[in-house]
């Protein structure tokens, strides 16, 4: 018996090591669903579902009167919530407890209230003081979307897809979710997120500025384009602003082709050609050029946790998107738990890149693409009729007072990420390419083009148009313009007869209309669009246009 113990206490018992399973073939797939079911249509029983109108007995309908809140409330009310989304915020602490990945997603997160971002730290989007609201122009972004089709996000499933149906791939750790990971997203429509944002514009939209219907005498005609995200995003808007039983009768929708071949300022690269080719793309190679820079790190740390899936940047750049795309599509994503603060800055400064030499005041398209909405804005303000078409404008629409018309008080253009980046630059909001150009090595200590500030999911440009006493000295009411983007107010001293700074960032209407005309005059569509010219490399452009 005593020799039994002593062989049992001799032993060394091992531990067997946990099993670790391969990833399943169905890894990387693309599941799609799609509703109402097969087979159920409306019609079979819609005579047992009469509408409001037939039922009738709506009780009370009484309305109240118009909410000016931009202009009569204390305070401006911000946007720094993004309901339903989970927020990945609570996984980075340490160093940076306040950092907010949602806000580091460059185009691809949702739009928020930017505070002081732009330079004017005692401005509001509250009408100034004395002042009164006499005219609004809304530009905005589409909602949410699912990604581009045959883009990053939907490469990397295919790779994940074709290593699980093949030899397989084992994922361990932070990765673990990869081994029965599928891709859920669609391509290029709206969210259901992305709907609630154009929505939600619409209900604010009418919050703050509703009283300014007081002043139309026919229905508004408000904009946008004809792929599919961007009119539903327009009837969002449009059914958050007046209601969902009143919105289809209460104002026109203007749906413009945007198709090669159809001019449109709202999709101005189908009249560019050369947005299209080197010149148009010079972001995409600056941008994967620092990718491989701030990732190069990242694909060794993580091809630690996978075996059978060979890394690099441009699957890890994928992966950073889909934690953004699946965000805003399935309101969580284990993409966005693998990242650290600096990997996402990066991230942040890789669409920046993208945008600056692109879009932005680096690319030397950008200022001509946005060109012809600046030409749009100038009729709107002086309520004179186009006459000349020689940019992306459409002459059969524009020359039009029935679609085009000078007399609203509120006018609303929808568009995309790009054409705002492109009519800021047109704009020559040279504040935000104050420190220009992008290195693209490295991100600078002192930046000041955001594109998480200027073209995120919803992204809204308001022009305010206001009537104030010319001075402190002069009691004379004078018209002014100034410009609010994201809720930030964005100083105008870059245009010309603007260059006083005014701590709202006001510029009267005439000095403004005279700055944006010179600026016209200086932007050369033909040659900028349509010209023979190499890219540019070294790019040091820093006012989006390459003719000088």
């Amino acid at each position: 018996m005593l020799n039994t113990a002593l062989l049992l206490a001799s032993l060394t018992f091992v531990r067997a090591a946990p099993t670790i399973d391969p990833a399943s073939s169905i890894a990387g797939s693309t599941v799609s669903f799609s509703f109402p079911p097969a087979g159920a249509t409306f019609t079979a029983y819609e005579a047992y579902f009469p509408d409001a109108s037939e039922v009738g007995y709506p009780g009370p309908t009484p309305t109240g009167d118009e909410a000016e809140a931009i202009q009569t409330a204390p305070v401006a009310a911000l946007n720094l919530d993004a309901y339903p989304l989970v927020n990945p915020l609570a996984q980075y602490t340490g160093d940076v407890p306040s950092f907010n990945p949602l806000h580091h997603w460059g185009n691809l997160g949702p739009w928020y209230s930017v505070g002081d971002a732009f330079g004017l730290p005692d401005a509001s989007p509250q009408i100034p003081a004395g002042c009164e609201l006499t005219q609004v122009h809304l530009i905005h972004r589409h909602g949410a979307r699912y990604p581009t089709s045959g883009s990053d996000p939907g490469q990397f499933a295919a790779f994940v897809h074709s290593a699980a149906e093949g030899a397989g791939f084992t994922a361990t750790g932070p990765l673990k979710f990869l081994n029965s990971w599928t891709y859920k997203l669609g391509a290029e429509i709206l969210t259901p997120f992305g709907r609630e944002q154009l929505y939600e514009l619409g209900v604010g939209f009418r919050v703050k500025y509703g009283e300014l219907l007081k002043g139309f005498n026919a229905l508004p005609v408000w904009r946008t384009t004809s792929e599919e995200r961007m009119v539903d995003s327009a009837l969002q808007f449009a059914a958050g602003f007046f209601g969902v039983q009143q919105y289809q009768t209460s104002y026109y929708e203007e749906i413009i082709v945007n198709n090669s071949g159809f001019n449109s300022t709202l999709s101005p690269s189908n009249a560019c050609l050369n947005s299209n080719n080197a010149v148009g793309n010079l972001g995409g190679v600056y941008s994967g050029n620092w990718t491989d820079i701030y990732l190069n790190g990242t694909v060794e740390r993580l091809q630690q946790y996978v075996t059978g899936l060979e890394l690099n940047t441009n699957y890890v750049f994928g992966m950073q998107q889909l934690c953004a795309y699946e965000i805003v599509a399935l309101g969580y994503s284990d993409f966005c738990d693998i990242f650290t603060v600096e990997e996402w800055l990066g991230f942040e400064y890789a669409n920046d890149l993208i945008f600056w030499y692109s879009n932005g005041p680096g690319s030397p398209v950008a200022a001509a693409q946005g060109i012809g909405y600046v030409q749009e804005l100038v009729s709107r303000l002086t309520q004179t009729p186009l006459t000349v078409f020689d940019t992306s404008t459409n002459e059969t629409l524009d020359s039009n007072p029935i679609t085009f018309p000078l007399n609203q008080p509120i006018y609303v253009d929808a568009t995309y990420d790009t054409v705002i980046a492109q009519i800021v630059t047109a704009l020559n909001f040279t504040t935000l390419a104050a420190n220009g150009p992008l290195p693209v090595d490295h991100i600078p200590g002192y930046q000041t083009y955001h594109v998480n500030q200027i073209a995120p999911f919803g992204s809204n440009l308001v022009g305010q148009v206001v009537s104030c006493p010319a001075s402190p000295q002069n009691a004379t009411q004078e018209s002014f313009i100034r410009f609010i983007l994201n809720d930030g107010v964005v100083p105008l001293t870059g245009i010309a007869h603007c260059e006083t700074p005014n701590p709202d960032g006001l510029c009267s209407v005439a000095n403004f209309v005279q700055g944006m005309q010179e600026r016209i005059a200086q932007v050369n569509f033909n040659y900028d669009c349509f010209a023979d010219y190499p890219a540019p490399y070294p790019d040091d452009i820093i006012d989006g246009r390459e003719w000088k």
